[in-house]
């Protein structure tokens, strides 16, 4: 639609030059759907399920995570989750994706302990003493919940690939599904 009026703009400024108004119009328009399709891959709601990482977040909790920048450690990212036999075939959702597709991967939370060239936190996750070297590999991270005794991790799993991240946690945005009392 925004292409046809595009089209149509220097038609209607040949026909009458009171049209400025529409213009601008048509260009707020044109730059809203661009901006909508820059936020779609920059930006994404997630909602979690899950306790892994209580206190902090809750089931049902959702947060708006940004997506195109390495992590840090002590943020709190989006990984995809760890098949049993791999990733398989299935390229990562990188940053330049729309973001359509994220529905049909599995997500998980979790907090960076360490990124590539970090020592190895071998006290904390003692899976990963017995991986070599003592730094996290490059395109590998070190992934904790914040809830230990129920969290996939990397005390479980070993090195998340840098690459399976979604993005990193800029803020909640609120409770989607409200727990009951009970």
């Amino acid at each position: 639609m925004t292409a046809a009026l595009w089209a149509a703009a220097p038609l209607l400024l040949l026909t009458d030059a009171h049209q400025p108004a529409l213009l601008c119009a048509l260009a707020a328009l044109t730059l809203g759907t661009a901006g909508s399709a820059w936020l779609r891959r920059r930006l994404v709601a997630v909602t979690i399920h899950g306790q892994s990482m209580r206190p902090a977040y809750h089931d049902g909790d959702r947060v708006l995570v940004r997506r195109g920048r390495p992590p840090a450690p002590g943020q709190v990212v989006v990984v995809e989750h760890p098949a049993p036999a791999g990733y398989g075939p299935r390229p990562p959702e990188g940053p330049a994706t729309d973001g359509r597709c994220l529905a049909d991967r599995e997500w998980l939370i979790k907090r960076v302990a360490a990124v590539p060239g970090d020592p190895v936190p071998a006290a904390q996750v003692p899976l990963l003493s017995a991986a070599p070297g003592d730094q996290v590999p490059p395109g590998s991270l070190v992934l904790l919940g914040d809830n230990t005794a129920n969290s996939l991790d990397s005390r479980t799993v070993g090195y998340f690939p840098a690459d399976r991240v979604l993005g990193t946690v800029v803020r909640p945005l609120g409770r989607r599904h409200p727990t009951r009392p009970g």
